[in-house]
Formats: C-alpha cells, sequence, structure tokens
C-alpha cells in the first residue's frame, strides 16, 4: 500500500531506542528464542502463558536505560515513507493510530490512547525484556510500547518467505498495535489459559490482531495526517496478496517446517497456522469493524 507523496509524518508517535545491544541478566536470551521457535510477531510471551521458557522475565533483566536522540529527519512525507522502511513504520504508526482513534470509541465505547513505537537498530531494553532482532517486533504491556527493527522485514523475507511488498511490512506494524487495542478492551488475560495449541488463549489473542490489522486495512485509505491530508492510496490486490503473504510467513506450522526438518507439532502453537493468521486478516479486511474479530467465541479458527 503506497503513501500518498504529499502527506506529512508525524514522527513524535515514535521514538530511537536505547543504547545498542542491552542484556538480560544471564544472557542466552536470544539464543533461546531462536531454539523455541521464536521470531514470530506477537505480543510479550509473558503475558500468554502456555510456555515453559520466558525470554521476557522481567525479574531477569536489566531495567531502565535511555531513549536515543533519534530525530528522524529524514522521515517528513508520504514519499519518503514509499522509499524508506523506517519512515514507513511511522506513517503506519499514523495510520493505524488515526484509524483506532475515530473507530474504537465509535464501535465499542473505549476511549483510544496512543502507544509509541521505539525504533531501534540492533537491540534495546524494554520492561518486557531486550528487544533485538531475534526476539521480532512485539507489544509491551508494561510500557504500552510496540518494539521494531526495520531490518526485521529483511528477515521476514529473505528467512521466512514473505513478500518484500509495502503491505506486508504495514501489516506487521498494524497486527502489533492490533494487542494495544486488545490491551485497552482488557482481553489481554484471555491469553493466560496456559496451554498451547490451535485453540489455546494466546493463539486466539494473536489471531485477533491478525483481524483487527485487516480491519485497519480495510479503512486504511481513509486515514489522515494532523493536516487532513489522506495518508494511503487505496489497497490493490498486490497489495492485499503482499498482506497474506507476511501472515502466512509468521504462521506456526510454516515456522516449524523450516526450523524443524518439515516436522509440525499443533500442540507447540502459539499463534496460529499460516491458513488461519490468513483467514482472520481476510475477516478483519472484509468486515472492516472489530466486531467480526471475536476469536474468543468460536472454534472456527
Amino acid at each position: 500500500m503506497s503513501f500518498n507523496e504529499g502527506s506529512r509524518l508525524d514522527t513524535s508517535q515514535v521514538t530511537g531506542g536505547g543504547s545498542r545491544g542491552g542484556l538480560a541478566i544471564g544472557g542466552g536470551i536470544g539464543g533461546l528464542v531462536i531454539t523455541l521457535v521464536a521470531v514470530f510477531l506477537g505480543v510479550d510471551p509473558s503475558i500468554l502463558g502456555g510456555s515453559t521458557a520466558n525470554p521476557y522475565d522481567t525479574s531477569q533483566v536489566q531495567t531502565g536505560g535511555t531513549e536515543s536522540a533519534t530525530s528522524f529527519d529524514q522521515c517528513k512525507t508520504g514519499a519518503d515513507a514509499n522509499r524508506d522502511d523506517t519512515c514507513r513504520i511511522i506513517g503506519t504508526v499514523n495510520s493505524v493510530q488515526d484509524y483506532w482513534n475515530d473507530a474504537l470509541p465509535a464501535d465499542v465505547s473505549r476511549q483510544y490512547r496512543a502507544a509509541k513505537t521505539v525504533i531501534y537498530s540492533g537491540a534495546t531494553q524494554s520492561p518486557c525484556g531486550t528487544a533485538s532482532n531475534q526476539t521480532g517486533p512485539f507489544y509491551c504491556p508494561s510500557d504500552e510500547r510496540v518494539y521494531i527493527d526495520a531490518s526485521f522485514f529483511d528477515e521476514l523475507s529473505s528467512k521466512y518467505g514473505a513478500d518484500d511488498g509495502a503491505l506486508a511490512q504495514e501489516y506487521v506494524v498494524a497486527h502489533e498495535y492490533g494487542h494495544h487495542v486488545e490491551n485497552i478492551l482488557g482481553l489481554l488475560a484471555k491469553g493466560q489459559d496456559g496451554r498451547t495449541g490451535p485453540t489455546s488463549g494466546g493463539v486466539r489473542i494473536e489471531l485477533m490482531a491478525d483481524c483487527l490489522a485487516g480491519v485497519w486495512a480495510h479503512h486504511a485509505s481513509t486515514t489522515q495526517d494532523a493536516e487532513g491530508n489522506t495518508l494511503l492510496k487505496p489497497l490493490t490486490q498486490q497489495d492485499i496478496d503482499s498482506a497474506l503473504s507476511a501472515a502466512s510467513a509468521v504462521g506456526d506450522d510454516h515456522i516449524q517446517k523450516e526450523l524443524g526438518g518439515g516436522r509440525v507439532n499443533q500442540e507447540t502453537w502459539t499463534h496460529g497456522s499460516s491458513e488461519s493468521r490468513r483467514k482472520w486478516f481476510m475477516a478483519g479486511y472484509d468486515g472492516g469493524t472489530i466486531n467480526g474479530c471475536d476469536t474468543f467465541s468460536t472454534n472456527d479458527l
């Protein structure tokens, strides 16, 4: 999905990460995450349960850390978002938050509250643990921020086979903000059922976030910058295919096949199959409303 070149980007909605290489006390988190077939899109695993190892155990990480003085001066317009991954993240954050700021109170009578995205390079510290390219993008409910390294998009494409199109990247951001909406609605605790597998609470939380990303995509070309300029152009079928490729790439079954020699174990799933992730993104996109995203009221996942 392309940005209108004259639209304006609001860099106040993002911040730079802290110092590079923030380490968890005890170390080994990155390797542990890879071993557990992570590099998923997702919410902080510590609130979802169902795992014997918690790579974001905040009792084991260093607290604090400072934000960088990154100004993102290169990101001013939609034209910048079309050419630069970091600027595209910023533009997508602007669009997603503009949509939910109006839609959430209208649809479910809840006031949206803004959430910043931390754009870092290499690694940075969060209240949920060390953010790095090995953990992948995630939403931390402790500080209500999204953490993302723009180089993750290269990993998503080169390692997991996602399309490198714009909406594939924008889907990643919109999915994380879906978790923020879930947090506002008080739904994240539903992921704490202590289970894994295709119908577990954690999977339902992830599929709902996929659906909410689809809802945003349905309305994205109506979102505006602070001056009333439309941020994004209407979606094309190529855009939709791009987003679906990203959803497929981060399905539990796909990642297990890639990293586990073709073996798939449904009982360990935490995010849902590729088919389910595509299905729920399209449910949100086709329906265009949060009311079609209740993954907890059905076993047809």
